[in-house]
């Protein structure tokens, strides 16, 4: 037997994958904005926030 969702209001919100486009997003919006061909790994970095991550799990 296959199991389906159920249709209307029954939607399971998978928030890892909601984070994963919402951050997919920053970045298209990001590399619209620019005027190179890429992004630049810093630049990627800024909008993810890698650094803000690092600098929080230092400590500081």
């Amino acid at each position: 037997m296959t199991h389906v969702a159920p249709v209307g209001g029954g939607a399971v919100q998978d928030h890892v994958a909601l984070a994963e486009i919402e951050l997919c997003g920053e970045l298209i919006i990001a590399a619209s904005a620019t005027g190179e061909d890429r992004l630049s790994l810093e630049s990627i970095d800024e909008v993810l926030r890698v650094t803000e991550e690092r600098d929080a799990g230092c400590g500081g």
